[in-house]
């Protein structure tokens, strides 16, 4: 009896099946110094129990997208474990801020099939929920990702796209229970915009940048558990070059809007994210941001944005996203669309 597992391929997924991913997982202080240390991250409300408290939280949460890697890294070994490459993200809500010594699990349920026409491998479409110890859901959402195929004679599964929402509204945003930012320190935050300065269309390079190395990359993949081949194993590719890991480079993106949007303090919501080009070990990733929208919410002096996140490889101040074809630069990243909360 073989018990090692060599993860599922296209074929053996079945669309409207739930899968209960292993293993559930306690989180601590420990994750937030790492995720500190792996990312320029220093939003303060994550960085400071005090300002969190000051804020209406009863003490700093996880940063969210820590909370997001411990949430996905559990469906991997299930959903990704073959996959050629993580396509991207839709309908992602963070519904309840994750503290030291919550127990996250993981379940998904395969929304969507699709065979790629060269008969190889397939779009597999999983809605994944992340739970506390409660059984309270603190991140909801869904992705779809390109998986090998075992058997290339396998008869291909019925095709089904499922309909996903092009963006989040507003009012179907969570704001976690008693935030309120009337007493927001914008000098301990690190810059003084609001919310209201921030005009839809407006475009904001973040000026710095950050080389991604395989170490970092590595630490990180273990931290959040994440086992797919071809960000361990380098002969998973032909090249033979280190994959580096799409949240990677979400949360460096994140990291380094500080410069900019050091306000954008909680992420409520991804609307829409697409990793357009594989990013590298040796990449330096820059970013820039754009606004493209902003709605009032039910919390004191709390205003929700909805913002343009791209990490390139190039010149952020360019500010480029697509050729006059349509088609994604070669080298843009990451093109995430996302809701924030931020003081008003």
């Amino acid at each position: 009896m073989v018990k090692t597992n060599p993860g599922r391929f296209f074929e053996d997924y079945t669309l409207g099946e739930t899968i209960h991913h292993a293993v559930p997982r306690t989180v601590s202080g420990g994750e937030r110094a790492l995720y500190h240390a792996l990312y320029p991250a220093r939003h303060a409300l994550y960085s400071s129990d005090e300002f969190a408290r000051a804020s209406g939280l009863r003490t700093a949460p996880l940063d969210d997208l820590a909370g997001f890697h411990v949430v996905f890294g559990k469906t991997v070994p299930d959903v990704s474990l073959n996959a050629l490459a993580n396509l991207g993200y839709a309908e992602g809500k963070f519904i309840k801020p994750i503290y030291a010594g919550d127990t996250l699990r993981t379940s998904s349920k395969v929304i969507g099939l699709k065979q790629n026409s060269n008969g190889k491998s397939g779009v597999v479409w999983v809605h994944s929920k992340g739970f506390n110890q409660h059984g309270d859901v603190v991140i909801d959402y869904k992705r779809w990702v390109m998986v090998r195929k075992r058997d290339m004679n396998a008869a291909a599964h019925k095709t089904f796209i499922p309909d996903l929402a092009a963006v989040i509204l507003p009012e179907d945003l969570t704001i976690p229970d008693g935030l309120d930012f009337t007493n927001y320190d914008f000098a301990l935050a690190g810059e003084q915009h609001r919310a209201s300065e921030y005009e839809v269309g407006e475009k904001i390079n973040h000026v710095d940048g950050v080389t991604v190395e395989e170490a970092e990359h590595m630490i990180a993949t273990r931290l959040w558990q994440n086992t797919a081949k071809v960000h361990f194993d380098t002969s998973a590719r032909p090249d033979g070059k280190r994959l580096i890991y799409g949240g990677h480079v979400i949360s460096m993106a994140r990291a380094l809007s500080f410069n900019g949007l050091a306000n954008a303090q909680m992420i409520v919501g991804i609307n829409a994210g697409a990793h357009a080009n594989p990013c590298l070990a040796g990449d330096t990733i820059r970013a820039w941001s754009e606004v493209l929208d902003k709605a009032d919410v039910d919390a004191p002096r709390v205003t929700a944005v909805r913002l343009r996140l791209v990490a390139t490889t190039g010149d952020s101040a360019k500010m480029n996203l697509r050729d006059i074809e349509g088609r994604y630069l070669p080298d843009v990243l990451l093109d995430l669309d996302y809701w924030v909360l931020m003081p008003s």
